[in-house]
């Protein structure tokens, strides 16, 4: 006669085959059953559970002919299959199987905190913001989330220990011999370790480690790194006063660490042309003012790390030093998310703001202006280039300010290195004019078919006819060696701030209205011109300055103030001068 066990493994297997099969039928079964909601049935899969082990338990009667087992032991295998036990089991086998849920997130609380702080000061404009704002201020809400975030992130509590277990030596010895680390530093009183902390399982963890500081060059310290006692008296758990700690201890310093073992990544070199000023004592919102790094805009920033999604570490590129921290992209794009109010420059005081509410358009080429107003510059990925002549040389300013002065001089004084694009027309030529010169006269038809196929950087209608500037001219005077000098209208930035044109763009800024009407007046007297201004065009060209510099800021090279038509010329032809013996920081998409 066979062993139970011979005749039981090759059964087995079948089964655990068979039941297999029929779990894939019972997906199926549940699908098409998902598909008619209203179809009754209870525990599908139990129901096809069972019909299986009761098909096998009915095939064991062909078994003795095929497996040569005696009847004996089929019956006492049936009677193992029947058992009511085994049947339980077969049930938690497959609940075990079951996929377990995940929570989505674990930061709620933090997530609604953050809602609350954006729209809390919309409260008084929106009744529904209002009572939303009640409802997620709620303590039992807010108890709820926060309960769901230490379910989710598994941080359960341990339970209390015996005052005989909070004996540091007790403690030590439940902890791996190998584990436990003593460190030796020295520093002198005040000076910064570079480092911060956060609270981690009510213990004090290094949360990160600021590039070029003195834990950084000795490297002896690790993100994650457990701090368990300084100079043998143990730490607690408040960031801020470990940091008071060992800011203010001179001379020999001993931490006792638990390391976290983790790999080091070699920082990716990564440089950042700043977009606004910064000053870390104003940030209500940095985790350590002193470890904060004060810029201003236009600085070129090295980014050192980038593994928190909120604070990144930077050092300054000129002036060197340790890295501190700054606000990430991502943060700082969510603090000025918020639509800007337009400045209202027809009230009785310039630079004011308007109480108009927010606009709602669809984007149009025609008003794109209007968008370029509110797009959110913080920070430009830059690269280091040697020296080099820019292809272009674009000036841009409101009308009037001595753009085509500036650019009609340079041409003058050294042609063979600057030029500039030959507008067209639609107009007819006058008596006195040629083809080429002052324009490129062509046909309307024609103009508005190339205006349509996007042949030109710029176009406008003056009169019933039409002038542009065509793209394929700045290309021409380049290939010639030169560098094309345009003076156009600061939309077209867009179109030229690529590597196809390497531009160098300079914003020649109006004066105050006193001297612009001093200039004029100067002009006038030397007989250069006979077009009078009043002080009504004067003001204008004073508020259209300030509002391209405002729109367009992030997209200037140099700002000159044409104050003087010769310091200005001096200013811009020293600035071009440098680019050919100097190094420039260009946008990261002209090198790569």
């Amino acid at each position: 006669m066979l062993s139970i066990s011979c005749l039981l493994e090759p059964v087995l297997h079948c089964i655990a085959q068979f039941l297999s099969t029929e779990k894939l039928n019972l997906r199926s079964c549940q699908n098409v059953s998902s598909a008619h909601p209203d179809t009754h049935h209870s525990s599908p899969f139990s129901t096809q559970k069972s019909r299986a082990m009761q098909q096998v338990l009915d095939n064991l009667t062909e078994l003795p002919s095929s497996t040569g087992a005696e009847e004996i032991d089929l019956i006492f295998l049936k009677g193992i299959m029947e058992n009511p036990i085994v049947k339980s089991l077969a049930k938690a086998h497959e609940r075990l199987e079951d996929s377990k849920l995940e929570a989505v997130s674990d930061n709620n609380l933090e997530l609604v905190n953050e809602i609350l702080e954006d729209i809390t000061p919309l409260i008084n404009v929106d009744e529904n913001v209002a009572e939303l704002v009640g409802i997620l201020k709620e303590p039992h809400f807010q108890s709820l989330l926060e309960a769901h975030d230490i379910v989710a992130s598994k941080c359960y509590d341990s339970p209390p220990s015996s005052p005989e277990m909070n004996n540091s030596s007790i403690n030590n010895q439940l902890l791996p011999v190998d584990a436990i680390r003593i460190l030796g530093i020295h520093k002198r009183a005040g000076e910064p370790l570079g480092v911060t902390f956060r609270v981690e399982n009510n213990d004090l963890v290094i949360a990160r480690i600021l590039h070029g500081g003195m834990i950084d060059r000795q490297g002896l310290l690790h993100v994650g790194d457990i701090i368990k006692e300084v100079n043998g008296h143990e730490v607690g758990n408040n960031p801020k006063e470990l940091q008071e700690l060992l800011k203010n201890i001179s001379g020999s310093v001993t931490l006792k660490i638990l390391p976290s073992y983790r790999d080091t990544i070699t920082p990716q070199q990564v440089f950042v042309k700043c977009h606004f000023d910064y000053n870390p004592y104003n940030d209500n919102l940095i985790p350590c003012k002193e470890a904060g790094l004060k810029f201003s805009k236009g600085e070129i920033l090295q980014i050192v790390n980038r593994e928190d999604p909120n604070w990144w570490q930077a050092s300054h590129v000129k002036e060197g030093g340790s890295a501190g921290l700054i606000p990430s992209q991502f943060l700082e794009e969510k603090r000025k998310a918020f639509v800007r109010r337009d400045w209202d420059n027809s009230g009785p005081f310039c630079g004011t703001i308007s109480s108009k509410k927010k606009k709602k358009m669809m984007y149009l080429t025609t008003r794109n202006a209007e968008f370029d107003r509110h797009e959110i510059q913080i920070y430009e990925e830059v690269a280091k280039m040697p020296p080099f002549q820019r292809k272009t040389l674009v000036l841009i300013g409101a009308q009037g300010v001595g753009r085509r002065s500036l650019k009609n001089r340079f041409i003058v004084l050294n042609p063979t290195r600057f030029g500039t694009t030959v507008p067209f027309t639609s107009r007819k030529p006058r008596e006195d004019e040629k083809d080429g010169q002052a324009y490129k006269f062509v046909s309307r038809s024609e103009m508005e078919a190339d205006i349509k196929a996007g042949k030109y950087l710029e176009h406008g209608e003056y009169e019933g006819n039409l002038y542009g500037t065509k793209i394929d001219s700045i290309l021409e005077v380049v290939q010639t060696g030169r560098t094309c000098i345009l003076d156009v209208n600061p939309q077209a930035l867009k179109v030229l701030r690529t590597s196809e044109f390497m531009p160098y763009v300079v914003f020649i800024a109006a004066p105050e209205l006193e001297t612009l009407r001093a200039m004029h007046k100067a002009v006038v007297d030397a007989g250069i011109t006979t077009k009078l201004l009043t002080d009504s065009d004067l003001k204008k060209t004073v508020d259209e300055s300030a509002r391209i510099q405002r729109a367009y800021n992030h997209y200037f090279d140099l700002i000159i103030v044409n104050d003087n038509l010769d310091k200005a010329f001096e200013k811009l032809q020293t600035a071009t001068e440098k680019l050919r013996t100097e190094p420039q920081w260009v946008p990261i998409s002209w090198v790569y």
